[in-house]
C-alpha cells in the first residue's frame, strides 16, 4: 500500500505543478476548484491500473470516484467561463501582495493536493487487500453515495439556473433541495464519501478510513465551505431569515419563523 500512496503522491504533485502553471498564466487561482474533483479520478485510476486483479468492491469504488470527479470538474469548468477569478482567490492575491505567487503554489494548490491525499485514502486503502463479494456494506454505501450524489448534481443545477436569471439578483434560493438544507451541494459531497467508507469498511483495515469521511466532513462544516458562504451573505436580512428557518447541513423540513 505505501508503494501505491507514493505512486499517486507523484501523480497529483506532477498534476498540481501542471494546474498551478496554467492559473498563473491566466492569472486565475481558482482553476484549483476544477481540478479538484479530477485529481480525486487520477488518484482512483492510478490505484486500479497499479492492481493487477480487481474485485467488484475496488472496480465500484473507481467508478464512483470517477463519476463524481468528472461531473463535479465538468460543471466547475463550465460555471467559471466567462467569470474570470473567483472572489475568494482575488481576495487571496490582494491580501499576499507581491507574494501571492509563492504563497498560492504552497497554501492553495500544494496543500489541496495533500488534502486530496488524505481524503482519498479509502481510494487506495480498497485496493490493500481483497475484500468480500457483494454484501452489506456495498449495497449500503452505494446508497449512501447515490443520495450524496443526487443532492449534489441536484443542488448545483438549481443554483446555476436560479443565478442565470438575472431577475433573482441579490436574492436567496429557497426552493428545491435548498429548502431543505442551505448546503446541498456540500452535504452531497460528504454524503458520497461516507458512502465510500461504508463500501470499504470490510476490507482489511478498512475502518481507518472513517478519518477520511471525517475530515471531508471538518473541511466543508469549519474551512472551506460553510463558513465562506455565511460570511459573504452576512450582511443579507434574506440569508439571514433563510438561516432561521432552513438546516444548515443535513437536509430536514423547514422550521417555521
Amino acid at each position: 500500500m505505501l508503494e501505491l500512496y507514493l505512486y499517486s503522491t507523484l501523480a497529483i504533485f506532477i498534476f498540481m505543478v501542471s494546474v498551478f502553471l496554467l492559473a498563473q498564466k491566466k492569472k486565475d487561482n481558482s482553476i484549483v476548484d476544477i481540478a479538484w474533483g479530477f485529481g480525486f479520478v487520477i488518484i482512483a485510476w492510478v490505484s486500479l491500473l497499479y492492481t493487477q486483479e480487481n474485485s467488484i468492491r475496488e472496480l465500484l469504488v473507481v467508478t464512483l470516484v470517477t463519476l463524481w470527479g468528472v461531473r463535479l470538474g465538468s460543471f466547475l469548468w463550465y460555471r467559471s467561463i466567462g467569470r474570470g477569478e473567483d472572489f475568494r482567490y482575488a481576495n487571496f492575491r490582494k491580501n499576499w501582495g507581491k507574494n501571492a505567487v509563492r504563497i498560492a503554489f504552497f497554501r492553495v494548490f500544494m496543500l489541496q493536493g495533500a488534502f486530496m491525499l488524505l481524503i482519498a485514502y479509502p481510494i487506495i486503502r480498497v485496493h490493500a487487500s481483497e475484500g468480500p463479494g457483494v454484501d452489506f456494506f456495498l449495497i449500503a454505501g452505494t446508497l449512501i453515495w447515490l443520495v450524496g450524489f443526487f443532492f449534489q448534481v441536484v443542488g448545483d443545477t438549481q443554483l446555476d439556473k436560479f443565478k442565470k436569471n438575472k431577475t433573482h439578483k441579490d436574492q436567496i434560493l429557497t426552493t428545491g433541495v435548498w429548502r431543505y438544507t442551505r448546503h446541498p451541494n456540500y452535504f452531497g459531497e460528504a454524503a458520497m464519501w461516507w458512502g465510500i467508507f461504508v463500501i470499504v469498511l470490510p476490507v482489511e483495515l478498512g475502518w481507518t478510513a472513517v478519518f477520511s469521511a471525517l475530515f471531508i466532513n471538518f473541511m466543508l462544516l469549519k474551512v472551506s465551505g460553510v463558513p465562506f458562504l455565511d460570511e459573504r451573505f452576512k450582511d443579507n436580512e434574506n440569508y439571514q431569515q433563510y438561516k432561521r428557518e432552513t438546516n444548515n447541513f443535513v437536509p430536514w423540513f423547514p422550521k417555521k419563523s
